[in-house]
């Protein structure tokens, strides 16, 4: 199955919620820890046009990510429950 990439933050509650169904649901990702400061977000940025988090980033996705807490959490509840 997929490896998803999420973009987020340790001290984010949002990319809390995301990893905690990520580990419940046992999907494989790769955690890239953005900086605190948006506008150094140039990686996020690059990838995903914007430099909020959390960001699930998978070229399967419709969009090739999504970035929004209730998004990810509904997608992957969705396709691996």
């Amino acid at each position: 199955m997929t490896e998803f990439t999420l973009y987020d933050r340790p001290d984010c509650p949002y990319s809390k919620r995301v990893r905690r169904v990520l580990d419940v649901l046992s999907v494989d990702y790769e955690e890239i820890i953005v900086p605190d400061e948006k506008d150094e977000r140039d990686e996020l940025a690059s990838v995903t046009g914007q430099r909020g988090i959390p960001a699930l980033v998978d070229d399967e996705l419709p969009d090739g990510y999504i970035a929004d807490s209730g998004e990810i959490s509904a997608y992957l509840k969705d396709h691996y429950n």
